[in-house]
Parts: structure tokens; sequence; C-alpha cells
């Protein structure tokens, strides 16, 4: 009868923690991705299409796939492979989901002659630069999840940088999720669906302060 025998210690080392910095840089770079389409909604004026909001959706999942990590390494002090495992299969279907997501968009707009949705950042449109960034995204993902395995580590001390930039991570991300939740909220108002084109924030108009 084989031997039970006690778990092997968390030893990640230098993997571990880098794998660990991964997650908190994924998470707050996405979250920074959402900021700058906010950025083009209220300081541009550029009113977001029902297209780009499930990209926005997708972003923030993945993004939240990574703050499964961070959290669970700030709570426990200790990051598994598994942890890893799950945090980045779910962030892995997030961008999966947001890449179809903009290539639909992208293709919509594809024909000559088409000047696309929106402005452009260095001459593509932001879904593009999306879909490349969904695309960059699996690639990462692929990379750290076949080292998830050997980079379980205890690297998160009770103080430090880790925890600070963890919870940092955590709680910007908590705020655009809450900022986006309510631009939504004001575009599509009382209604089941956002319009192709939006041009308004029909809340203002449902609850009567815009005619």
């Amino acid at each position: 009868m084989r031997s039970i025998m006690p778990e092997a210690p968390l030893e990640g080392g230098l993997l571990g923690r880098v794998q660990y910095w991964f997650a908190c840089v994924f998470a707050i770079g996405w979250t920074g991705v959402v900021c700058g389409g906010l950025f083009f909604q209220f300081g541009l004026w550029e009113y977001p299409c029902p297209l780009c909001i499930v990209q926005r959706m997708f972003m923030l999942l993945a993004a939240m796939g990574a703050a499964y990590i961070i959290r669970t390494g700030i709570r426990t002090g200790a990051v598994t492979g598994r942890d890893y495992m799950m945090g980045w299969g779910l962030a892995l279907v997030a961008v999966i989901a947001g890449s179809f997501a903009s290539w639909r968009q992208t293709m919509l707009h594809i024909l000559p002659g088409d000047k696309g949705f929106g402005s452009e950042v260095l001459g593509l449109h932001l879904y593009v630069w999306a879909w490349v960034l969904f695309q960059a995204s699996v690639v990462a993902i692929g990379i750290v999840l076949a080292f998830a395995h050997a980079t379980a580590d205890r690297a998160v001390p009770e103080d430090g940088p880790y925890r600070t930039v963890g919870l940092f991570a955590l709680w910007f991300l908590g705020a655009v999720i809450a900022v986006n939740v309510v631009a939504v909220f004001f575009e599509e108002g009382f209604h089941w669906f956002l319009p192709d084109d939006p041009t308004k924030y029909r809340l203002l108009y449902d609850i009567g302060i815009l005619d």
C-alpha cells in the first residue's frame, strides 16, 4: 500500500515570483486598456457600440482571472500551481472570447472605403488594437500556463511590494468595473439593447433630464 507523504513545500523561487508579478501586470494592464476606452468615451465623446461594450467586458473578465491569482496570494500567502491554472484558465477563456468579438467588429469594417467606427490610434481603430492585444494575451497565457506546475511559491509576504502592488491591482480593477457598469447604464438607460451606433446617453432622456 502506498504511503501517504506530506505535500512538498512550495518552492517556486524566481519563476513563482515572476509569475505573480506578471499576474499583477496583466490585471493592471487590461484595466488600463479599459480606462483608455473610457477616455475616448468621456474625453472625446465617442459613444461605444454594443461590440465595444462586449470587448470591455471580456477585458475586465481577463483581468479578473489574474485578480484571482493575486487575491489568493494575498489571502493565503501562497500561490499553488492549481491556483495559477485556475486563474489563467479563466483569463484564457475571456481573451479568446474577446478576440472573437474584436475580430467580428474588424470584419464589419474591412471593406474598401469603410472608414471604420470611432477614432484611430497609430493608424488602427481601437477594436483592431483590442484584437491584437487579445491575441498577444492568448500567447502569453499559454506560456505561463506551461510553467504553472513549476512556479508554485510562497510569494506574498505579509507586507512589502508584493502585497502593495497586488492590492492596488485589485482596487484599481474594482473601481474601473464600477465605473464601467455606471457608464453602460447611462448609455443604455431603461432599454434591453444598445443601438448599433449610439449617439446619446439614453438614461438622461428616460428620466426626463434631457428632451
